[in-house]
């Protein structure tokens, strides 16, 4: 918990601890966070981490890290058939580039489109992807794990590649982290 806490994230990223879960492992420990740019909130999260002291099978360890990331996209990048495994890449890569050894990741990629209808008939059309993974942190180093996760949302909400010592080294298709769009629209609520 202690990491977590003290871990030093990209300006973007407002942190708030949340209630954890208590039915999931005997402890737990869970944080919310928000891209936030210029006032407006691109993307929003949650990351759990959970602890058995006498592990869990399915889990290969004694803890275990659950995320869930949520942006809104435009609506062109939401129709490209490749975005699903491009967003679970995203996840892989920001892992890899921290220095966050892990083990027996599992998770999803949804893409969901919405159209509003009568009274809501004001608002856009909006297209969200939403990435919940859990993954078994395999060297203890949680506020790697963290920052992971952090640019996991900062990608999502189509920033740029952060700098500095753990920013990847180059930018590919699905072997390297793939930026979005700029810039999107606020999430909507």
């Amino acid at each position: 918990m202690e990491a977590l806490s003290e871990a030093r994230l990209r300006p973007e990223i407002v942190l708030s601890p949340a209630p954890a879960p208590r039915r999931l492992a005997p402890h737990s420990f869970a944080l919310t966070a928000s891209v936030e740019v210029d006032g407006e909130e691109l993307a929003d999260g949650r990351l759990v981490l959970l602890h058995d002291p006498d592990g869990q099978e399915a889990w290969n360890g004694d803890f275990r890290v659950v995320t869930m990331t949520r942006a809104e996209l435009e609506p062109e990048m939401a129709g490209d058939p490749m975005l699903s495994e491009v967003g679970w890449a995203w996840l892989l890569d920001a892992l890899q580039a921290h220095g966050a050894g892990y083990a027996e990741p599992s998770g999803t990629v949804s893409l969901s489109a919405s159209q509003y209808f009568g009274g809501l008939a004001d608002r856009p059309s909006s297209t969200e992807i939403e990435i919940r993974a859990s993954w078994t942190p395999a060297d203890g180093r949680f506020e790697r794990h963290l920052a992971a996760w952090g640019d996991l949302l900062c990608t999502s909400a189509g920033l740029p590649p952060a700098s500095g010592p753990h920013a990847p080294a180059e930018v590919t298709s699905l072997g390297g982290v793939v930026p979005m769009p700029a810039r999107r629209r606020p999430r909507s609520h």
